[in-house]
This record gives C-alpha cells, structure tokens and sequence, in this order.
C-alpha cells in the first residue's frame, strides 16, 4: 500500500480512544520488525526517522527502505520526521517523500517556536502533508523529578499555541524522559486531560518506553492518540544481538546475528500496539473498522511526493 498521511489515521484513533504507535525505523531490519508486527496485528503504524538516524543513514535510504517496506502489506504506513530541528529539515523531508512532518522547537524561546512552527506549517499544508510540533520539553534519561515538573507542558499556554500555529497534532511534555530503559515512569494524567479540553488536536506522547504501561492507557483514555517508541526496540534488539554474539562468538554471518534480534524487537512492537490498542483496527479490506464514518484516502500529491 502507498504511504499515507497521519491526519485521518490520528483523528480515527482519537474518536475510537486508541493510539497509533510511531516506532522509530532505524535499520533494515527494525523496519522489518514493525511492518511485519503492524501487518500481523492488523494495526496502522506510523515509522519515524529522526535527526540522529538522518545524519547516520542519510534521507534516501531510509524512506526507500520504509516505501518498499510499506508496499508489501495491506495496512496504512506513514513515513514521519521525528524532531525535526529546523525548518530546512522539513523541506528536506517534504521534499524527500515523507507523508508528514515535525517540526521540534521545545528548546526555543515561544515566540521563536510559534514563528517557525507557523513557517512550517504553511509549507507542509500547501501539498496536504501535517505538521506535529512540541511544547513543554520531554527531557532526557537522567534529568531531575524537578527538571521533569519544570519542563511539562501549560495547558493554557497549548490552546495559545495550537491557535497560533495552526499544526495538526501536538506532543506533550507530561512527565515522560527520552531514553529511559526501564518502565517506571508515571504521567500527570490530570494535566494531559486539561490539555486535551483545551484543544482540539491529536495529542502525542514521546519518550513512551519509560513509562509503565498503565500510565499510558490512562493517557490514551485522555486523548493521546500517538504513542512514540524507540528505545524500547532498540534495547530488545541489543540484548538479543548480544545473547547471539555470545552463543556463536566465531559466527561470521551478520544475518545470522541479527535474525533472533529482530524477532525479539518485533515482538515489543507486538507489545506496545496491543497496549495502545491498535491491534485490530483494520479490517482485511485495508479499512478502517471504526468508527464506520471516517473513510481515508491513500492517494498522494503529484510531483516530489510519489
């Protein structure tokens, strides 16, 4: 199936109180984890490339990996940038083939986050592609319970922020830390509800594969409806590269090594989309199962995007 955009995948998701998990496609074989998870769960799934994977792989490989990963399978797939940091970037993105975009300037000043979030959206919506954008800062592994508190997101400074920019989802800084390895994490549940009344747009949540389970389905309760993971992958496949290398120390045969790992991410896919309650959500028609009043299209614009 061609790409699609994330805009009616997200507000089905919202309406129907699931999530759309975003996983982040860092090599051949994590992409084929999560398209093979999604296909057989019958989820939409969402893979994102981000500023690191960019400068490590560059942007042809990874979308051309993602495209002819997404080909192959009968579910929706989106191709997403993931923290985008400038405004170039997005236009690299755009102009790359990704099906919708982020722009990341939780770190600005909010005047300069309002302009450049506005700048990329008017960009994005001239060829219908979305723009998601962050306020508040989701940290990094090591940071405070203070610096944590400090960063989140004011859900009245959103509603300002939403209306300014005119972006189509926004992530949140609600008690969740990038990088985390392990799940201990809890949100203020009551501060993503208070966002959530104050806008009328997808809510996402980064830095999901710190926080225990429960805390994100309360969340997606709430109205988040994209759920981000890239650690959580990452460190299954570690592990499970490291047990291979360990039991085979003279295997030569990198496939060899790095076929269990990719099993093993998989699974965590399988995982989360279950937590998130993704699974089932397409029917074996390619549609949606619910509600039965959204209908989605697959088709792209013509010209750089296809």
């Amino acid at each position: 199936m061609p790409l699609v955009r994330s805009t009616e995948l997200l507000h089905y998701a919202c309406q129907a109180r699931f999530a759309v998990g975003a996983f982040n496609a860092d090599t051949m074989e994590i992409v084929q984890a999560i398209i093979e998870a999604a296909a057989e769960e019958r989820a939409p799934v969402i893979l994102q490339v981000s500023e690191p994977t960019i400068r490590y792989a560059g942007l042809a490989l990874p979308v051309a990996m993602v495209k002819a990963a997404a080909a192959e399978v009968d579910i929706p797939v989106v191709l997403h940038l993931d923290h985008g940091d400038s405004f170039a970037q997005n236009v690299h993105a755009l102009r790359a083939g990704f099906t919708s975009l982020m722009f990341d300037g939780s770190r600005m000043a909010y005047a300069d986050n309002v302009a450049i979030t506005r700048q990329v959206v008017h960009m994005a919506h001239a060829v219908g592609i979305p723009v998601e954008a962050e306020l508040g800062k989701v940290l990094q592994h090591g940071a405070t319970p203070e610096d944590v508190v400090d960063a989140m997101t004011d859900p009245d400074e959103a509603a300002d922020f939403v209306a300014r920019t005119g972006c189509d989802s926004l992530a949140v800084a609600v008690g969740s830390v990038h990088a985390m390895t392990d799940q201990a994490a809890a949100l203020d549940i009551a501060r993503v509800r208070a966002i959530a009344a104050r806008v009328d747009i997808p809510l996402v949540l980064h830095g999901s594969s710190g926080v225990q389970p429960e805390s994100v389905r309360e969340a997606i309760a709430c109205g988040v409806c994209k759920v981000n993971v890239s650690t959580y992958l990452k460190q299954a496949f570690v592990i499970e590269l490291r047990a291979a290398m360990t039991a085979s120390p003279t295997e030569v045969d990198f496939r060899r090594l790095f076929a269990p790992a990719r099993e093993a991410a998989k699974a965590r896919v399988r995982e989360k989309l279950r937590l998130f309650g993704a699974s089932g959500r397409i029917a074996e028609t390619g549609d949606f199962r619910s509600p039965p009043t959204l209908h989605r299209s697959v088709s792209l614009p013509t010209g750089s995007l296809d």
